[in-house]
This record gives C-alpha cells, structure tokens and sequence, in this order.
C-alpha cells in the first residue's frame, strides 16, 4: 500500500518589513537637524539649516560633504559627529513617536512580516529610540551604524537589514521618509514606501521611486491592506508536492 507523504512545513520565508526609525517612526529629523547645527557652530561653521535639513537620512560622513562641500576638512569628522551625539542626546528622554508609530509594527507584525528597524545611528541612539517606541514585542531585528561602512543613499544599510533576517530583496519593503531612503532600497532592489514625516514632499518622494506615499504612521496603518504591506510574499514553490497549508 502507498503512503501519501506527508506534507512538511514550509521553511521561515516570511517578508521583511524594514522601516527607518529617524523621522519615519519617531520624530526627530528636525532635532537632528538643529544639533547639527549647534554642531557645526561650536567648530567655526555657519550653515542654514534648511541645507542640513536636506541632508537628514544620510550617514554623518556623506551629511558632512553635502553641508560643507568638498572643502571640508575629514580630520573633523569624528569631533563634529561626537559633538552632534552629545548634543542629540539631550533629547532622549522626550522623543515622540508618531502617532500610530507602534501600532504600525504591531499590526505588520500580524499580518506575517518580521520587523527589522533599519537604522544608521549609533547604538546608543537606536537604543533610546527603541525605548520611546516601546515596540520591541514585535521587532525582530534592528541595524546601527556598525552594520555599514557606506550610508544612505547606498544600498549596504538595506542590504544589511536583509541579512539580519536572513530576507531577499524580493522579499521586503522598506518605509522611510527620505529621498535618500527611497534610492538606497531601490539600489538594493527593495520597493519603499514614503511617508511625508521627514519633510520631503509628495512629489520628491514619487520622483525618486517610492511605491506609494502617505501622509504618516497612522495614515499608512489605515491603509495597510490596499498596499505592499498587505500580505509578505509567497514562498517559492516546492517541486514534488502539493503546497502546504501555510504556503497556500
């Protein structure tokens, strides 16, 4: 007599929902903004804020070249960053998540998606971001800047949040709120989805390759089940057998 073979659980391939932390989950472009500011005052330099502002996102070696120009001087590089940490970290205990901020996670998380927080910060400044989200239940996973040596727009922060997973490009989606986080997913062959929080607008984020745009958090949560994030992608096919139940 034959026997029907049993079927085997599909192997973990949920997606990856990757979201930058900085201005997309919590709100803090505009205080990073001003403490570089404060920053680049205390070493000699005087530069709008409004240029800084357009620089947020980036990791603080290529913010630096964007603010200073090819002028700057690299040896300063680690007393500014260490003066804009100093100066971030006054903020840390009054960080404000966006509304609806962790019930986004919560209920990616519920729909089957692990959560990895894609971040270029330091330790220590994930760490106090983590801490005012207070979302950790759902959150599997979570990059700082020891995980890259080439920051936004490059691909390797993304790239670095897929590892984490052990996730394909073709099985995530990243939310952010920069240009510079739309063109590192692209650069890694991840859709992203925007959110007007960081100060980008509508039309400089679609212009540079985001999926779909919304306003903020709790916008996007609203409309979690008309957009990428709906439901993570499917798992290959398994040759040999029918699919399983999980798989189907």
């Amino acid at each position: 007599m034959t026997r029907t073979p049993t079927p085997r659980p599909a192997p973990d391939r949920r997606g990856a929902a990757l979201f930058d932390v900085d201005g997309t989950l919590v709100d803090t472009t505009f205080l990073h903004a001003l403490a570089w500011w404060q920053a680049l005052r205390q070493h000699g330099h005087t530069v709008p804020m409004a240029r800084i502002h357009r620089a947020i996102g980036m990791g603080a070696d290529r913010l630096l070249d964007a603010v200073l120009g090819p002028g700057r001087r690299p040896g300063e590089d680690d007393a500014l960053a260490g003066a804009h940490g100093t100066l971030y970290a006054t903020w840390y205990d009054t960080l404000v998540p966006f509304d609806g901020a962790a019930e986004l996670l919560r209920a990616t998380a519920a729909r089957g998606w692990r959560i990895v927080l894609a971040s270029s910060a330091s330790a220590e400044e994930v760490a106090a971001v983590r801490a005012r989200l207070g979302a950790d239940d759902v959150i599997d996973a979570a990059t700082t800047s020891a995980d890259v040596s080439a920051t936004k727009p490059a691909p390797d922060l993304v790239r670095a949040a897929l590892e984490k997973v052990g996730a394909a490009p073709e099985e995530a989606v990243l939310v952010g709120d920069t240009v510079w986080d739309v063109e590192a997913a692209g650069r890694a062959g991840v859709p992203c989805v925007g959110l007007l929080t960081g100060g980008w607008t509508r039309r400089e984020l679609e212009d540079a390759g985001a999926v779909l745009v919304h306003d903020d958090p709790l916008t996007l949560l609203r409309h979690l089940d008309t957009g990428p994030l709906a439901r993570p992608p499917r798992p290959p096919a398994h040759h040999g057998r029918a699919p399983t139940e999980e798989e189907a």
